[in-house]
């Protein structure tokens, strides 16, 4: 969960799909040339200007070899889940068509469109020796004013070159500044050796639900600091969030969690500690559980001992006891978790961070017992992508972080109440139809959701599936609204992404393993921003679910 109030855009943790549309290449050759620099909407499209114009990660570089024509080039290398991304938004005309093209050199390089208003594209090259031109086309829609374009790199691929980048097509006004992630399209991907699972598959028995709803709602509160989304006392949630997750309790090293609230100095009209155990206790008297969030974007908590496991359980439960709180939301993000070499089971881990994790919580819904709410908060780089890469490989060549989660949820799947994983701030994610999926769309909702739902090889291995969780242990993590996290997508779309799953309609051209009318609900990041939205979020929520 990112505590900031604005998009990472910069970061560029993928806003790229991989190559629905057909793709057009051609070899590198003096006498091509771009189209005619009048009809180029792109600014600075050869990088002649460093990245002026453009919205580029930290990863990327320009550089004067190799280049397609002129003097630079942008070079950018992947690294863990940021794809190098440089982007840029242009202006356009409603119901126009565009064609966007570009060269690339090196790795993985794609190129794409987003906020077309109809349906965006994007193609890939796979790798060259020499300069190689991409181009997709799209029309706009109706009320389109501008899209953005992208060029990036692939997830554990090589250094890759981009240059001379043009857009054609009738211009438009200069846009305003803007951070708002656009939809995505389901797009199909290169051949693959990965195994999806059975389209005919059985839920597992659901364990206790904690003392929720059918369908409840999950958001997190802002606690511990402050941003750009204002304060909310806790007495003041509304009565529709089922689950209040504080947000956040911070490592202090060696295992030790503490939780300050935040000052009256950064969170103006914040409460009292009195009033907060108050509205806690109200909360709670209303049927609400409120749970201690630990981790967020900014909390790195390591348990690299046994030490540090025990630490980290008489530290939780002293929050828990003076606040009076129902449990834990685990929201491990960046380089909390990740495997060691040689660590390939999901179900019999060694790495001692991931083992001493699971005994920590294990030890923690011993002491508590049958009513203590164990929720999880992932994101898709820890769970998901475990469908295809799972720690650092056999080779020791991929980032050990990748599927870390899933030994931890498989080993507290009958004690967690709930997963929710965050479908937001991620980058392509293969799904079960071995496609790759981006966020923006409801095809993404359904696709992550799905193979929770259904269970999946864990690196491609079918003799190691990760087991499909309970619909009641599920819920759908997404951004309340565009100031909230990459990823956000419009009401209608999240609408449809629950239609699909909880009643096989609406789903595009996805094949879903079954229908989950029992599907728990969904979270969000946070209840703070959908106040600031003015609960669009949370009435949404309301009127979907009754």
């Amino acid at each position: 969960m990112r505590r900031t109030s604005a998009h990472l855009l910069g970061i560029a943790l993928g806003m790229a799909a991989l190559g629905a549309v057909i793709a057009v290449q051609a070899p590198a050759s003096p006498a091509t040339s771009l189209a005619a620099a009048a009809t180029n909407l792109v600014t600075n499209p050869g990088f002649e200007s460093g990245t002026s114009g453009w919205t580029c990660s930290p990863l990327d570089k320009t550089v004067t070899t190799p280049v397609h024509s002129g003097t630079s080039a942008i070079s950018g290398t992947p690294a863990g889940q940021d794809f190098a991304q440089c982007s840029q938004v242009v202006a356009v005309q409603p119901s126009s068509a565009y064609t966007l093209s570009g060269w690339v050199d090196g790795g993985f390089a794609f190129i794409g469109d987003t906020g077309t208003g109809t349906t965006d594209g994007s193609n890939f090259s796979s790798g060259a020796t020499a300069y190689t031109q991409l181009s997709t086309s799209f029309n706009t829609g109706a009320s389109t004013t501008s899209v953005t374009i992208y060029v990036h790199g692939w997830y554990g691929q090589p250094t890759f070159e981009a240059d001379d980048v043009s857009l054609t097509g009738p211009g438009g006004a200069p846009p305003p500044p803007t951070t708002t992630t656009a939809a995505h399209p389901t797009t199909t991907v290169p051949p693959t050796t990965t195994t999806a699972p059975p389209t005919t598959t059985t839920n597992p028995s659901p364990p206790p639900g904690g003392g929720l709803p059918t369908h409840a709602l999950v958001g997190y509160l802002h606690s511990s600091f402050g941003n750009g989304s204002g304060y909310v006392p806790i007495a003041q949630v509304p009565a529709a969030w089922n689950v209040i997750d504080l947000a956040f309790a911070d490592s202090a090293g060696n295992g030790n969690i503490v939780f300050n609230r935040c000052s009256a100095t950064d969170c103006p009209g914040s409460e009292s500690d009195a009033d907060f155990m108050a509205g806690i206790k109200a909360q709670q008297a209303a049927g609400k559980k409120v749970l201690i969030s630990i981790g967020g974007a900014n909390g790195e908590v390591q348990l690299t001992s046994a030490q540090s496991a025990t630490n980290f359980v008489t530290s939780v439960e002293s929050i828990i006891d003076k606040w009076g709180l129902n449990g834990v939301d685990i929201d491990f993000e960046n380089q909390s978790l990740s495997l060691n070499a040689g660590d390939t089971d999901f179900k019999n881990p060694t790495t001692p961070v991931i083992v001493n994790l699971i005994s920590a919580l294990q030890q923690l819904k011993a002491h508590y017992g049958a009513n203590f709410v164990l929720t999880m908060a992932p994101e898709t780089f820890f769970v998901q992508l475990g469908y295809q890469f799972y720690g650092p490989g056999p080779n020791n060549a991929q980032d050990p972080r990748a599927g870390a989660f899933l030994p931890v949820i498989y080993a507290l799947r009958n004690s967690l109440t709930l997963l929710t994983v965050q479908d937001y701030n991620s980058g392509p994610i293969m799904g079960l139809d071995n496609q790759f999926h981006t966020m923006g769309g409801a095809d993404f909702h359904i696709a992550m959701t799905d193979m929770l739902l259904a269970g999946f090889p864990v690196a491609g291995n079918t003799n190691n599936m990760f087991p499909a969780l309970a619909p009641s242990q599920v819920a759908i993590g997404v951004p309340a609204n565009v100031n909230a996290g990459n990823g956000w997508v419009p009401d209608a779309t999240l609408d449809q992404a629950l239609d699909c799953l909880t009643k096989g309609t609406s789903c595009g051209s996805y094949a879903i393993h079954g229908t989950h009318p029992n599907l728990r609900g969904l979270m969000t990041w946070s209840i703070n921003w959908d106040h600031f939205n003015g609960y669009d979020f949370m009435n949404n929520f309301t009127g979907y679910f009754g």
